[in-house]
């Protein structure tokens, strides 16, 4: 069983090159913490102001450990002041049925 979080939210069209590079200043920190299998950051393709992380981790857990670590901390004091709708934040036990290469 794995653990998957969709995060969701929108900043201006201004800000949101900003918000990007937190997030990806962030990535090789957060996929160097225990059960992380892949954090990915995305910006819309139907607008110019949203962007979604998605995380993969071995459980829930270790995504707890991940929200109370400096890393998120970080992110979130930069991005809270960025950010104007959102965050919506889906989070999913997933079973991988296939991995193909």
């Amino acid at each position: 069983m794995m653990f998957i979080a969709i995060v969701d939210f929108g900043t201006s069209a201004a800000n949101r090159a900003r918000a990007l590079s937190q997030l990806e200043c962030e990535r090789p920190v957060v996929r160097s913490m225990p059960g992380n299998l892949a954090f990915r950051v995305y910006e819309s393709r139907e607008d110019d102001r949203t962007v979604t992380v998605v995380h993969e981790w071995t459980d829930q857990p270790s995504f707890t450990a991940y929200l109370a670590s400096e890393a998120f901390a970080r992110s979130n004091a930069v991005l809270r002041a960025l950010v104007t709708e959102g965050p919506v934040s889906r989070r999913f036990r997933a079973d991988l049925v296939e991995s193909v290469a």
